[in-house]
């Protein structure tokens, strides 16, 4: 049977506001009183309705967050940082799957507005009007994280991923390198399409080097479409001497690949990744790779949130974090 604040209250012998008011932690209950109830508490195993309790006070200290892929290191490490953070601000977290799948993206959203969430944090590749639009409609703060929706509407906490993927290409043509090929994540993805492509080509375009169709791959952000690019681009006539790749795991199978071909990293091939997390320290040579700060996109991400729910003052919805490119043994 479940234990109520009613049943505390009568075997304390004392009214259900004042069983509410030490739940709650109100100094204004005498500490004889306060021990009694206590004690009560702690005999019967009462714990405090959680739902009731939000819906008295409208806010239920829960904040939904919404992820591609929770066995994605990538996700996992944004989700750590998020899941600190709320714990350190007494918010307790929802967390979702979705797949990369817009219909089930929009579908959950709706979920976490029933649950009664006090907030939201959304991931996502691909954010469309029908993603902003349904952010807009939302009665609670929405906050994306290490994901772009173009027309800037939604708080939101990224890297300049335009800038990095310029940054780690110009450092291979300053290696030396005239032939540099990317392997991107999918395009329909907007940092992809919009940030690390035109990154790759301005700084190609930056050093009066030509664009070459055919040294750009779409992959999947999987280890196999990193063996796929691998094999296509040494079938061209014209093979790249060096080669950036948008994430860690397709970058293990671009080394890999080249490994069981006899080739040697960096000797023959150079490889810059994109993320920084474990697994670039998990393939040898370990790779050199743009650092994007995951777990603090996570932790800035949840903080913004928290600001936003308690109506804070912010200076800036857009918040931009630092990115470096870690030199490893996949480059010279």
């Amino acid at each position: 049977m479940n234990i109520t604040i009613y049943d505390v209250a009568r075997e304390a012998n004392v009214s259900m506001a004042t069983v509410s008011r030490v739940v709650n932690g109100n100094p204004n209950v005498k500490p004889a009183t306060r021990k009694k109830v206590l004690e009560v508490i702690e005999r019967l195993g009462y714990r405090p309705n959680a739902v009731a309790r939000g819906l008295a006070s409208k806010k239920t200290t829960t904040v939904g967050v919404i992820i591609p892929d929770i066995s994605n290191i990538f996700f996992a490490e944004l989700a750590r940082g998020i899941e600190d953070i709320a714990t350190m601000y007494k918010y307790n977290i929802i967390l979702s799957n979705s797949d990369q799948n817009e219909e089930k993206e929009l579908h959950l959203l709706n979920t976490m507005l029933g649950k009664q969430v006090d907030g939201i944090v959304f991931m996502g590749g691909n954010i469309t009007q029908d993603h902003v639009a349904e952010f807009q409609r939302s009665p609670v703060p929405v906050v994306i994280a290490g994901s772009v929706e173009e027309s800037n509407q939604t708080p939101s906490v990224n890297i300049d991923y335009y800038q990095a993927s310029v940054d780690a290409v110009t450092s291979l043509i300053e290696k030396g390198h005239k032939d540099v090929a990317f392997v991107s994540g999918p395009f329909h993805d907007t940092i992809n399409r919009a940030m690390k492509l035109e990154g790759y080509k301005a700084a190609l375009e930056n050093n009066d080097l030509s664009y070459n169709e055919d040294f750009v791959f779409e992959g999947d952000y999987t280890y196999d479409s990193g063996l796929d690019a691998w094999a296509k681009l040494r079938q061209l006539e014209r093979k790249p001497s060096a080669i950036f790749v948008g994430n860690d795991e397709m970058a293990l199978g671009v080394v890999h690949g080249a490994q069981d071909e006899g080739l040697s990293i960096p000797n023959d091939v150079e490889v810059i990744s994109f993320d920084n997390t474990k697994l670039a320290l998990m393939v040898r040579p370990q790779l050199t790779s743009v650092v994007q700060p995951l777990y603090d996109i996570g932790a800035v991400a949840m903080r913004l949130l928290t600001k936003l729910m308690n109506k804070e003052s912010i200076d800036d919805q857009t918040v931009v974090l630092p990115h470096r490119i870690e030199e490893r043994q996949s480059t010279k």
